[in-house]
């Protein structure tokens, strides 16, 4: 499930006049409260990976979004098996930029260290640094700046050697 279907959703219970709708999916749990004081719509959404732990993180909330998960760099299976694909460990927006003014984490070629941080990952309000579990050198920027990221989506590859 998607972002936008799940906006798609968030709309239609709220035109519905249900108080709460609960929905749940092989991976996904999310769950819609209408009818606030204010008249908000409060979502959480909880995305369960295959062999990771669980955390949920609400979409439409004023609350803190759990520390993000490492990395996890695993080779390809196309052309590119000789290099790591860097995957994106929570959804968000994707920045390559720590701010407009400043310049880029990493570029193609930049040569990486284990640690370093690759780009920003913004979920609720809070940017998130996401760190490399490799050394090596960036092959390829597989995603646009300030574009939607979703969990476990290759962002970076990188050549090892």
């Amino acid at each position: 499930m998607d972002i936008k279907e799940i906006q798609n959703l968030i709309k239609f219970v709220a035109k519905s006049g249900a108080s709460e709708v609960k929905l749940e999916m092989d991976d996904i749990k999310i769950t819609i409260k209408t009818g606030d004081e204010k008249g908000e719509t409060t979502t959480y959404v909880q995305q369960i990976p295959v062999n990771a732990p669980v955390a949920q993180a609400p979409v439409v909330a004023a609350a803190p979004v759990a520390e993000a998960a490492p990395t996890t760099p695993t080779p390809t299976n196309d052309n590119d098996s000789k290099y790591i694909t860097i995957k994106s460990p929570i959804i968000g927006t994707f920045y390559r930029k720590p701010s407009p003014d400043k310049p880029v984490f990493v570029e193609v070629g930049t040569s990486i260290n284990e640690g370093d941080v690759l780009c920003v990952i913004e979920a609720m309000k809070l940017f998130n640094e996401i760190e490399s579990e490799v050394s090596g050198k960036i092959v390829k920027i597989l995603v646009d700046d300030s574009s939607p990221v979703e969990f476990d989506q290759p962002l970076f590859l990188v050549d090892p050697s």
